[in-house]
């Protein structure tokens, strides 16, 4: 009982046929709970015109298994998924603008690039952009590294997520299909628990 009290991140996977107007209609079923996302990436799926959305919250397990059935009541949404970030693997790529001057004259920029995993992707005689990718604690450290050379600018990009258990939608959409009317599948181990269907 005492997990489902306890705050953490959720990865909230949502398969969608249409994303106009549904973006809006996502934002708005968080805003209404007073949810912050903390992360939301949208991207073509591994089904062609089926798009998928990533979501990250911090909350409690209860709270983004109601959220979860909510969007999943939008027209256009497939199927939704909530996962913790033990059951996905996951990446955020940044990119950042440092003098370049500066940083050739205090820092070994092969260590640095060695001991974050950065590369340097635009190198001019003004600044020079490294790019990163990694989990968010990872890109951060690299930041504070920077810091104190004059960091000119740093950007991170929404998190990209596979699920570590799914078989990819494909299988599930053929599985769908298999099924007699009135069937159900139970494709998440949190959405299909003999819970009663949320309501607002």
């Amino acid at each position: 009982m005492e997990s489902k009290i306890e705050k953490k991140e959720f990865n909230i996977t949502v398969y969608t046929e249409n994303q106009i107007g549904l973006l809006n209609r996502i934002a708005i079923i968080f805003s209404r709970r007073k949810l912050n996302i903390i992360s939301l990436n949208t991207s073509p799926s591994e089904v062609e015109s089926i798009h998928r959305f990533n979501i990250v919250i911090h909350e409690t397990e209860e709270v983004v298994k109601k959220v979860a059935r909510q969007i999943e009541k939008q027209v256009e949404v497939l199927k939704v998924y909530f996962n913790t970030n033990e059951e996905i693997i996951w990446q955020e790529l940044a990119l950042y603008k440092v003098p370049t001057d500066v940083i050739t004259e205090h820092v070994s920029v092969e260590r640095l690039l060695r001991a974050y995993g950065a590369r340097a992707v635009v190198i001019r005689k003004d600044y020079t952009v490294f790019e990163a990718t990694g989990h968010r604690e990872e890109t951060e450290a690299l930041v504070d590294f920077l810091q104190p050379y004059g960091l000119i600018e740093f950007v991170r990009s929404a998190r990209v997520a596979i699920i570590k258990a799914s078989d990819g939608f494909h299988a599930k959409l053929r599985e769908f299909e298999r099924l007699e009317p009135g069937e159900q599948v139970a494709e998440n181990e949190y959405l299909n628990k003999g819970q009663k269907v949320f309501t607002m």
